[in-house]
């Protein structure tokens, strides 16, 4: 059992590694990922590397075709856009139900006072706590399976947030006065007003992202405010 135990975590570290430099850009959109040469970066054995590579392309941060080499996923346009609607979905009604307890998560204030605090840093450092700001909401309204639900989302939106972050498609202030808003009206308990403001706030980044891809970005990417 001990030796079954260590050879989990030996994956689950290369998995962490991967994922990492996946979400940082550090491995771009295309890059292969051979499992011999991950076995001798990492000094595993080459089924801990396959194993590795098989948990990201479950994750969709990878995608590999029947005996071909695993390669970084190469966003489209329609692939964003899927995205940001599948999450929209989940975190609009989870505002609604925030929003009729008017409970609002002291890890999304926190999250969000981290934002601010990077206002002059690299935009991918705001990727991290901006995730956490989205998350701490879905898991506020205490549903196991909810949030086992957006994980598996979880990587596929960090990764759509790394690269509008990585190509600084939002500001930083922008994105904590949009926060703010959102707890106010959940505080407020106005869930249509802050479901309506989570469009916005989501559709500005995945049609923009969209442009970023080759697509034609849509209304929603301008920085009008909603009426």
């Amino acid at each position: 059992m001990a030796s079954k135990l260590a050879v989990v975590s030996i994956i689950d570290a290369v998995t962490d590694a991967l994922r990492t430099r996946v979400l940082s850009g550090a491995l771009a959109p295309g890059t292969p990922l051979a499992e011999v040469e991950i076995a001798d970066e990492y000094e595993v054995a080459r089924p801990t590397a396959k194993a590795a590579i098989e948990n990201l392309v479950r994750e969709r941060l990878l995608v590999r075709s029947a005996h071909k080499t695993a390669r970084v996923v190469r966003l489209t346009p329609d692939d964003a856009r899927d995205v940001y609607r599948s999450r929209e979905i989940v975190e609009a009604e989870v505002l609604r139900t925030l929003a009729r307890a008017r409970t609002v998560p002291d890890a999304a204030r926190a999250a969000n006072d981290e934002i601010a605090a990077l206002a002059d840093a690299s935009p991918r450092d705001v990727v991290e706590p901006d995730m956490r700001f989205h998350r701490s909401l879905i898991d506020a309204i205490g549903s196991e399976r909810t949030s086992r639900m957006y994980d598996t989302l979880a990587s596929e939106v960090v990764f759509c947030m790394s690269q509008v972050q990585g190509a600084s498609l939002l500001p930083t202030d922008v994105i904590v006065d949009e926060h703010a808003r959102l707890l106010a009206l959940i505080e407020a308990g106005d869930g249509d007003a802050a479901a309506a403001l989570l469009s916005v706030h989501l559709g500005r980044a995945r049609e923009r992202l969209a442009e970023r891809l080759g697509g034609v970005a849509g209304p929603e990417a301008s920085d009008s405010p909603p009426s």
